[in-house]
C-alpha cells in the first residue's frame, strides 16, 4: 500500500514538527508549505512509508533497496544494480539529508544508518493510505457488483413484463401500454437514484 498527500485542512496552519539539535530540545515550527514540500517527492514519502513501523535505527542501504523496489514494481531481490545505485544516490545526497535538516529523521551520513524522530509521526498526518491499481479494481468491482444485479433484476422484470404484455399474458394485459412503460422506467430511475445517494 502506498501514501500519498492529503492536507488535512482541520490541522493548524503550522504544525509543530521540531528540527532536534544534539541536546533534543530546539523545535523549529514547519509550515504547511514545508511540510508539502517534505511530502511533494515520492522518494521522500516512500522514506516515510518504510519507516513508518520502525522504531529502531534502519540501514541507509535498505532504505534505498525497497524504496528502488516500489519505484521499479519489482521485489529487492529481483532488482539490478543500476536501480539500486539511482535511488541510493538519490537518497544519500538529497531526499534524506533534506529530512534531517527539517528534524523528521536523524541520518547519520558517514554510518549510513536513519533513525525516525517522533516528530516524523506529525507528517503522517498529512499523508492518507492509497490504494494500489488491483486493489482500486477490485474494490471498484466489488461496490459496483450490487448495482449491476438491481440493474439486471429491473431489466428482467421489464423484459418479463413487455413480453407478457406482447404475448397476452394476464395480468400484464389488465395495462396500457404507457402505464408499463412508466412503471419500467420508474424502476430504473429508483434504481439509479438509489446508486447515486448510496
Amino acid at each position: 500500500m502506498l501514501l500519498s498527500i492529503h492536507i488535512n485542512r482541520s490541522m493548524s496552519a503550522t504544525p509543530k514538527v521540531g528540527k532536534q539539535s544534539q541536546t533534543g530540545t530546539d523545535t523549529v515550527k514547519l509550515s504547511e508549505d514545508q511540510i508539502y514540500h517534505l511530502l511533494q517527492n515520492e522518494r521522500r514519502r516512500y522514506i516515510l512509508q518504510y519507516l513508518h513501523n520502525v522504531n529502531d535505527q534502519v540501514a541507509m542501504r535498505d532504505i534505498a533497496e525497497q524504496v528502488a523496489a516500489w519505484e521499479n514494481d519489482t521485489t529487492v531481490q529481483a532488482l539490478d544494480s543500476k536501480e539500486r545505485q539511482r535511488v541510493y544516490i538519490s537518497l544519500y545526497q538529497s531526499h534524506l539529508p533534506k529530512l534531517d535538516e527539517k528534524g523528521v529523521i536523524k541520518y547519520d551520513q558517514s554510518r549510513g544508518t536513519v533513525r525516525k524522530f517522533a516528530r516524523a509521526e506529525t507528517l503522517y498526518n498529512y499523508l492518507e493510505p492509497t490504494r494500489s491499481n488491483d486493489d482500486k479494481e477490485d474494490k471498484t468491482k466489488d461496490d459496483a457488483t450490487p448495482w449491476k444485479r438491481y440493474y439486471l433484476g429491473a431489466s428482467g422484470i421489464g423484459a418479463t413484463a413487455l413480453t407478457g404484455m406482447m404475448l397476452g399474458v394476464v395480468p400484464f394485459t389488465f395495462m396500457s401500454q404507457g402505464v408499463l412503460c412508466f412503471l419500467i422506467l420508474g424502476m430504473f430511475w429508483t434504481v439509479t437514484i438509489g446508486q447515486q445517494f448510496a
